[in-house]
């Protein structure tokens, strides 16, 4: 099970980093188009090859990989003790209240996610009529890593509770200073 884990996880950060050259390479070309493509030299001698206007895309397709880096990001890449705490409180307290905090947090959290997916749908869901301005698609696709994100991340939330409840807080990655409550 760790070795499907461990495979899926680098499926994963390899896709994020895909997305991350993709939106590079494409922000290389708006800058060629910008300022060489667009400049007066090109346009006088070699203007008629290239149309600077037919790159409008790349606007919409850098914009497009931020959604799907960040949200994708989130929800498969970044870990819980990647994120900042403010866990002054939390390693001040005893182990059992530790447990709680993370009992509470975590069903808010997830609440929070799973509880806002239908209604978001709803929101969202004229985005199937709707086609992107200068890309090839429709809007729903574009936004569907959102409800990706929502279900992911608050089910690592739910197991959360579950690990809590089996094994404890803990320490989770949390730096515990010198003199704090074990």
């Amino acid at each position: 099970m760790r070795r499907l884990g461990a495979i899926l996880a680098r499926f994963t950060e390899g896709m994020a980093a895909l997305m991350m050259t993709a939106m590079f390479l494409t922000f290389l070309i708006q800058i060629a188009v910008r300022y060489v493509v667009g400049s007066d030299w090109f346009m006088a001698r070699l203007g008629h090859l290239v149309d600077a206007s037919a790159f409008g895309w790349t606007l919409e397709f850098c914009l497009v990989m931020w959604i799907w880096i960040v949200f994708w990001g989130n929800a498969f890449v970044v870990r819980e003790r990647d994120h900042v705490t403010f866990d002054i409180l939390y390693l001040w307290v005893r182990p059992g209240l530790r447990r709680a905090f993370t009992v509470i947090g975590a069903a808010c959290v997830a609440a929070a996610l799973l509880l806002s997916v239908l209604p978001t749908w709803e929101k969202l869901a004229i985005l199937r009529l709707k086609s992107s301005a200068t890309l090839p698609v429709k809007m729903l696709p574009i936004y569907s890593v959102y409800f990706l994100f929502l279900g992911v991340v608050g089910l690592r939330y739910l197991w959360r509770i579950v690990d809590v409840l089996r094994h404890g807080a803990g320490r989770q990655g949390h730096h515990v200073p010198e003199g704090a409550s074990e």
